[in-house]
């Protein structure tokens, strides 16, 4: 028993491989997925359709010699993710479902470029929003770097929630339970599974080597969500706001490195 139980130990705690070839590779299919985003920016507008931003999506990953992750995903038909106001994640582009002045539509892109992932989401404003919805997409920016600044080589997962949930509730908002971040960077998801909110326990270790997600979807109202007859649209139960941000990271020997930062993104001065 002792003998077997040292192996699963050891096994746990084994270092990631991420060779210098394979962190390039990273960062070119991150940089991609941040430029597809940059271009999804410009777009975004009242009377747009969210069939515009997934034929968008597909255009400049054949352009690029990239596929789109999601398509086919589980069946999932489309390009990409598309998630208007209580449309917590999943949301599936149409050509028939065109943005309004008000709404935030989260896009979510994980183009595959030789191999590898680049795995990030943002939520933009169409037109003039509210005070409340402005606040919620900023707070849940703000939530996301958090969460990042939580991650360091010898910590554990669960700190990233435990960095999250305070700081979302203390303004009044609730932290999804149901959708996770994960572990990526040669396939879609892996291990480790990353909550974005407090859980019993520290959670699996943080080893230098590991690439994976952090991606808070926040919600006005409460935390559940339900999915709907399509099988993937996910929204939240009181059909109040939800909000969400995405970045893939790559944890090494120097700290972190985040891999899918847009063009014109700083980011912002660590809490303190």
């Amino acid at each position: 028993m002792r003998q077997k139980r040292r192996s699963r130990i050891k096994r746990r705690n084994d270092r990631p491989q991420l060779t210098p070839e394979k962190l390039e590779g990273l960062r070119v299919a991150g940089r991609f997925a941040a430029e597809i985003l940059d271009r999804v920016a410009e777009m975004i507008a009242p009377g747009i359709s969210t069939g515009d931003i997934d034929n968008l999506v597909l255009e400049m990953s054949n352009a690029r010699g990239a596929r789109c992750a999601p398509k086919g995903y589980r069946g999932f038909p489309k390009h990409c993710c598309t998630s208007i106001n209580e449309v917590v994640c999943h949301g599936i582009p149409s050509d028939a479902q065109r943005l309004q002045e008000g709404d935030i539509i989260n896009v979510d892109v994980t183009p595959i470029l030789d191999g590898f992932y680049g795995d990030t989401s943002r939520t933009f404003a169409v037109g003039e929003i509210s005070d409340e919805a402005r606040r919620l997409i900023d707070d849940t920016y703000e939530a996301m770097w958090r969460g990042i600044y939580a991650v360091k080589a010898g910590g554990h997962v669960g700190d990233i929630g435990r960095a999250i949930q305070p700081f979302a509730e203390a303004r009044g908002y609730s932290v999804v339970r149901e959708f996770t971040g994960h572990g990526t960077g040669e396939t879609f998801h892996c291990p480790p599974t990353i909550t974005h909110h407090v859980t019993l326990g520290r959670g699996e270790p943080i080893l230098s080597g590991m690439v994976f997600t952090i991606e808070p979807m926040i919600n006005l109202g409460r935390w559940k969500t339900r999915i709907l007859d399509d099988g993937w649209t996910a929204i939240t139960v009181d059909r109040k706001l939800s909000a969400q941000w995405e970045h893939t990271i790559a944890v090494t020997d120097e700290g972190i490195e985040i891999l899918t930062l847009g063009a014109s993104e700083t980011p912002p001065p660590r809490p303190e």
